[in-house]
């Protein structure tokens, strides 16, 4: 099945929040998806802080609704802005990065007794 797109163009104003996160609530109210919505933010344009307080507040919509976002078609300053301040977010096309189980070594050294 493939999730639903949200087309997000810009240039954004700090004002553009409500109409994105409702549009975000309805798709993922929809059902059927896997609870998640990709955000297309290719026709964003130079990201600003309006741009991450967008991102930040869909994030925040879709994990309420038991959701999440993907991200399809960020560019690069985009991507640096967004860890600049801290935001996590899946990218489409992207493997998802996971942290290894707790309790296993990645080397054992000689001399180590087996647990």
């Amino acid at each position: 099945m493939t999730p639903p797109v949200l087309v997000i163009s810009g240039p954004l104003t700090r004002d553009e929040v409500s109409g994105p996160c409702d549009a975000l609530r309805a798709l993922l109210d929809g059902g059927g998806t896997g609870g998640v919505v990709v955000c297309d933010v290719g026709g964003l344009g130079p990201p600003g802080l309006a741009a991450v307080n967008l991102l930040a507040r869909l994030q925040l919509t879709a994990r309420r609704a038991g959701g999440r976002i993907r991200l399809r078609d960020p560019s690069a300053a985009l991507c640096a802005l967004l860890d600049l301040v801290g935001l996590r977010f899946e990218m489409e096309g992207q493997p998802e990065q996971r942290e290894p189980p707790l309790g296993v070594q990645e080397a054992v050294e000689p001399g180590d007794p087996a647990v």
